[in-house]
């Protein structure tokens, strides 16, 4: 799959923006355990153009972690293509429009999903990105604001006469939010509509690497891009390399130990730390922890688990992440 002179190989498989996860050091984790590509957090336009400190951290890119992406939003075509210059002197390779994030804030005051309520200015802020800048862009959407105007299949080949050069669909409308399942039928008439000639990312539910071989082989898509299933478990890159390898006859990537998941995590949490600071830190790292499935299903781990959240410290939660390779997860001393 090629997006302008990016060339990402066949089946590609990118991790998806989410705010609050995919800041640098996530990215490259993910990047070493199989993604071929990733995105960053999202980067609201007027808060760059302020020069807010936390929001122009987010355009920092990591050297190994490339291709990478930065993901912009904003409902105002000056903001936006202002926005996309600042973004492009960050030097990413690809600049990605959040026409997608349902979540109130955003789409409440017509951003991200918002657009898609307000289909003429969705498509002037990306004929007007495109223009404004050198590097490719690419859109984010979903397939409508709600079941009856899931517009997608005419709503791809205007953004595609627009200049973007490449396309990503949730299957999902802004409605359901994260709610239901991912409607890949739908994702699948947009690859099939012969006007389109684009790359399609196909995006929602991509949990496993049985989800991925489905997403290639049965929907069409270009590339897919992974996103909550990563939260805790960067290894899912390394779980779909695996399948994806096993579907086309090819050498399979090892798997991982517990140990080298648990090694995952104790990474992100000192990367996090160290990014941060030791108080902050923790707190970015808890969604991660709470969403790993590397602890799910452990009997008698409750207690346990609500000691690992609440752990005030780095050190504090080091030893408990110890006891629990040694007590639950079976792991040697010398491995921890």
């Amino acid at each position: 799959m090629r997006i302008g002179d990016l060339d990402l190989g066949p089946r590609p498989v990118a991790l998806a923006p989410m705010e609050d996860v995919t800041d640098a050091s996530f990215r490259l984790i993910c990047k070493e355990l199989g993604a071929d590509m990733t995105y960053s957090e999202f980067v609201s336009a007027d808060a760059l153009i302020r020069n807010i400190a936390a929001t122009t951290r987010k355009l920092e890119i990591h050297p190994a972690e490339r291709p990478t992406a930065i993901q912009i939003y904003g409902r105002d075509v000056d903001s936006m293509v202002e926005a996309a210059r600042i973004v492009e002197q960050a030097h990413p390779d690809i600049i990605d429009i959040n026409f997608g994030c349902p979540v109130k804030k955003v789409a409440g005051k017509g951003a991200g999903a918002g657009m898609l309520r307000d289909i003429p200015r969705m498509l002037a802020i990306t004929e007007a990105v495109v223009r404004a800048v050198r590097v490719p862009v690419t859109v984010k959407t979903r397939l409508g604001w709600d079941h009856d105007s899931r517009i997608i299949v005419e709503l791809a080949e205007r953004l595609q006469d627009c200049g973007i050069a490449a396309l990503t669909v949730h299957g999902r409308t802004r409605s359901q939010m994260y709610t239901g399942t991912a409607d890949w039928e739908m994702i699948a008439r947009v690859k099939e509509n012969p006007r389109l000639r684009i790359p399609l990312i196909g995006n929602g539910d991509i949990c496993t690497g049985a989800d991925a071989v489905r997403a290639f082989e049965h929907y069409g898509v270009d590339g897919i891009m992974v996103g909550r299933a990563s939260i805790g478990a960067p290894w899912v890159f390394r779980d779909i390399r695996r399948a994806l390898a096993a579907a086309a006859g090819g050498e399979m990537p090892p798997e991982l130990t517990p140990a080298q998941k648990l090694a995952c995590l104790r990474r992100q949490i000192a990367e996090s730390v160290e990014r941060i600071d030791p108080t902050r830190g923790i707190l970015h790292i808890r969604r991660h922890l709470a969403a790993s499935p590397l602890f799910k299903g452990i009997p008698d781990f409750r207690s346990t688990r609500i000691a690992m959240l609440q752990a005030p410290t780095p050190e504090a939660l080091e030893e408990i992440l110890q006891r629990v390779a040694r007590d639950f997860l079976g792991i040697e001393s010398e491995a921890i």
